[in-house]
């Protein structure tokens, strides 16, 4: 419970917007961009190390939770001028960057171009989470399985690239 705190206190109302608005617009974007689209990436040579298509929506929405927890945490100390002005946007550009690839990949077959979009992303987060660290060492430290993960990924989006390249 103490996770959910900031400085002793809990605004529910605040934590489940701040939650729930990054899983939900994963959910839509993931929608919109793997309409019609899945088809073709059945099709696709995946490396060995490619996880079954289950394992995604499961990461997502706890990424998804972990950083909407963390924006939570910042947010709630900016507001009792506890945080810094950089924090917040530096989490809105990330995310509009993690929607961003969903598209480029997987609606567009930009697997090239959704590298070069994945590496700044890979950035994005990892100065946002810089950011939320100087504000709020768990908000900081909530960031880290999102920077793994998109490391990953990132591994996951060249092998694929490399593999059908000429495809």
């Amino acid at each position: 419970m103490e996770l959910v705190k900031v400085n002793g206190k809990l605004d529910g109302k605040r934590l489940a917007l701040t939650v729930l608005v990054p899983i939900i617009g994963g959910s839509i974007t993931g929608w919109l961009a793997n309409r019609h689209a899945q088809e073709k990436y059945k099709k696709l040579e995946k490396p060995s190390f490619s996880p079954p298509p289950s394992i995604f929506p499961i990461a997502w929405t706890t990424l998804y939770g972990l950083m909407g927890l963390a924006k939570y945490r910042v947010q709630t100390k900016n507001e009792s001028g506890m945080g810094n002005d950089k924090a917040i946007p530096m989490y809105d550009i990330q995310l509009g960057l993690n929607y961003l690839w969903s598209f480029l990949f997987f609606r567009w077959g930009l697997r090239g171009t959704a590298l070069v979009e994945m590496t700044v992303l890979l950035g994005a987060i990892a100065l946002t989470a810089y950011e939320f660290y100087q504000v709020d060492r768990t908000a900081g430290t909530l960031m880290i399985p999102y920077i793994g993960w998109v490391m990953f990924a990132l591994t996951l989006n060249y092998s694929t690239w490399k593999l059908n390249d000429r495809k």
